[in-house]
């Protein structure tokens, strides 16, 4: 993610075209004025997407959707993009959202934002579009309801642990460890060649709050496996997840300085540049990483937690997806993007140039390596799918976890905190 700001970063593309009818009553209208250029009715459709780094990619690729409904429909599109951080975003799209002022298209996290959005019944069913079709029988159940209704288009699926550097690793003849002890051995051995371990990167909460869904992760598929049940009932307490303090404390004693001021493009650009060997981050930071270096040669990896192999295991999900609000005044031009986002041979392109995986059958571009490093491990069962977690807690463990990185509350205060917000949630979606 960029830096964090204070402001919103918000990009208007505006083409003034002949344009046809909006509405799906009047379809057929639109489409004789297009072939006759008729007058037409202005469409201004709202987006808030909360992937500021990707701001050129959207650019561009809404650009093109406009210039296709004008050739199409003769329609003539202005697109409000809106475009916050991923700490702001969550409260603002709330915002929106409750005081009727709601995005045409928003993204959501699939996972953990579907379930309450479509309860609140801010979703738009989406079950009969022609992108449901072409969704990987992998992916779709992503974005579908417990009722089997399809609400969003999926952009993100994520294979993904930590990052590191492959020619570090090979230079020093290391292999990513598979426990806690092997890890520690590969910290003594980097920092005995003059090398930091770890890139740290926290002033965006965020971040330290990636430890918590790989930790969880790992000991509800081993150890652990009805702690999301039992949660959801006020039945469970995260004293059960303090073992992740075990491997975030390695990693915070063994990185680099200044943490919680350095944000997620700084971290990345430290990384590209060999500045540590290895990063709690995601892929999905790929395309900033090679924009500082696009020699690096950096893999994917399951982050150990403890001294049990089979606990570490590389995290699957759906994040980032597009839905349709319920209340949209703008639905053809609106279902027409959402369907654009995976057009048979646009979206390749698009997906490529975020650097995204593969997510339909209309998607023939080649893997990118990290991914195929993510998919061995998948292909060996060495995964899990990512723990649905409420958003609360998410944002509640990023904070906490800066907090305790500062040296200003202890681990049992993290861990009261993040039952705090969970019984929280709880008494409001009950």
């Amino acid at each position: 993610m960029k830096k964090m700001i204070k402001g919103l970063l918000v990009t208007v593309l505006a083409t003034s075209l002949l344009a046809g009818c909006g509405s799906n009553a009047n379809k057929a209208e639109s489409t004789d004025n297009a072939a006759s250029g008729g007058e037409a009715k202005s469409v201004n459709l709202k987006m808030f997407i909360a992937q500021p780094r990707f701001k050129e990619q959207y650019d561009k690729y809404i650009a093109d959707f406009v210039a296709k409904e004008k050739a199409e429909k003769n329609i003539d599109v202005t697109v409000q993009l809106e475009m916050p951080t991923t700490d702001n975003a969550a409260q603002i799209l709330k915002t929106r959202l409750a005081s009727n002022d709601a995005p045409d298209i928003f993204s959501l996290h699939a996972i953990n934002d579907i379930p309450i959005y479509y309860k609140a019944g801010y979703l738009e069913d989406l079950s009969d579009q022609p992108f449901v079709g072409k969704l990987l029988d992998s992916v779709k159940p992503s974005v579908t309801t417990t009722d089997g209704k399809v609400v969003a288009v999926p952009l993100e699926t994520l294979s993904w642990g930590y990052l590191y550097n492959k020619k570090i690793f090979t230079d020093l003849g290391l292999t990513p460890p598979t426990t806690l002890t092997e890890m520690k051995a590969v910290v003594e051995k980097l920092k005995s060649n003059n090398v930091t371990p770890f890139v740290l990167s926290y002033k965006e909460s965020w971040i330290p709050q990636l430890v918590l869904p790989l930790a969880a992760g790992a000991l509800i598929n081993t150890d652990n496996p009805d702690f999301i049940e039992r949660m959801n009932k006020d039945e469970g307490s995260f004293t059960e997840m303090k073992s992740m303090f075990d491997i975030f404390d390695l990693i915070n004693a063994n990185g680099t300085e200044k943490a919680t001021e350095v944000g997620g493009d700084d971290g990345a650009a430290a990384f590209a540049a060999g500045k540590g060997a290895m990063w709690l981050q995601g892929p999905w930071y790929a395309d900033t990483i090679l924009k500082s270096n696009p020699d690096l040669d950096f893999g994917v990896a399951p982050l150990p937690i403890n001294d049990n192999p089979k606990a570490t295991l590389i995290n699957l999900s759906a994040s980032t997806s597009l839905a349709l609000s319920k209340t949209t005044k703008n639905k053809e031009v609106a279902l027409d993007f959402i369907n654009y986002v995976l057009d048979d041979t646009a979206s390749n392109a698009f997906f490529q140039a975020l650097k995204f995986n593969p997510i339909a059958t209309v998607h023939t571009f080649e893997s990118y390596p990290w991914v195929n490093d993510a998919t061995a491990y998948v292909k060996e069962g060495k995964s899990y799918q990512d723990p649905s977690m409420p958003q609360a807690v998410k944002d509640e463990v990023g904070k906490g976890l800066q907090a305790y990185y500062a040296g200003q509350i202890s681990q049992d205060d993290v861990l009261k905190a993040l039952d705090k917000a969970w019984k929280s949630f709880n008494k409001v979606n009950k």
